[in-house]
């Protein structure tokens, strides 16, 4: 499987490498300003992109945006972006277009190994990995203004793991519950909240971040804008 890597940092850009090539991951650039990462994008057309957030020049927001670029420029492809803090602005960019092939990660993940690859290869495949602490993060400061829809604790746990992009069969063997009680929990999110029910696990992603959106913007799940 071949990545193009982004990141400004020497000894973590180096560190990562040696991790994804210790994996069997073919490396096919490393590089670390976002010029170079939309040359690397276009010329190496890898099956996955290891991307920073905030890359030079500017070191703002210019690595998700070369990445997001790339994806309009060649649809689907697979985006991993890694961020130091919690951005809820880049998670919604990110799965904006709700194909897939997405992932959102803060850089501590990286110090797991196979969490990182697991997610990584979950990306690769056309999945969505969403960082569980940005998720906590982003539910707490939604049910700081409100309540979370009456949601019972554990709805709140299936909802966790389902906007990081986890199947039933997956929540299920997490929380140590049957399948069939997670899609009863499921099913009782999205009634609580207004949202349509989904079994596909990217639509599923994307209704909770609608949801968290909704309670920044007061806006009907689907209605909030692309950001920047």
């Amino acid at each position: 499987m071949r990545v193009v890597l982004a990141e400004d940092l020497f000894l973590l850009r180096d560190g990562l490498v040696r991790m994804l090539e210790a994996y069997d991951f073919e490396i096919a650039a490393a590089v670390e300003s976002g010029p170079e990462l939309t040359r690397a994008l276009a010329e190496q057309k890898p099956d996955v992109a290891v991307v920073d957030v905030r890359l030079p020049p500017s070191f703002s927001d210019e690595g998700l945006q070369c990445a997001l670029a790339a994806r309009r420029a060649s649809p689907g492809l697979p985006v991993l972006v890694l961020s130091q803090h919690v951005e809820q602005l880049y998670a919604r960019e990110l799965l904006a277009d709700g194909t897939g092939g997405v992932g959102y990660l803060l850089k501590d993940r990286v110090f797991d190994a196979e969490q990182f690859v697991d997610a990584v290869r979950r990306v690769a495949a056309g999945g969505t990995a969403m960082d569980p602490q940005v998720i906590s993060q982003l539910l707490s400061r939604r049910s700081r203004d409100e309540p979370m829809g009456g949601l019972t604790p554990r709805e709140r746990d299936v909802m966790e793991l389902m906007a990081q992009g986890r199947s039933n069969a997956a929540i299920a063997d997490r929380l140590v519950v049957t399948e069939r009680a997670v899609a009863k929990h499921t099913s009782n999110i999205f009634a609580k909240l207004g949202l349509p029910p989904s079994d596909d696990d990217n639509r599923r992603v994307m209704a909770v971040l609608a949801y968290l959106d909704r309670g920044e913007h007061g806006q009907s799940p689907g209605k909030h804008s692309r950001i920047r």
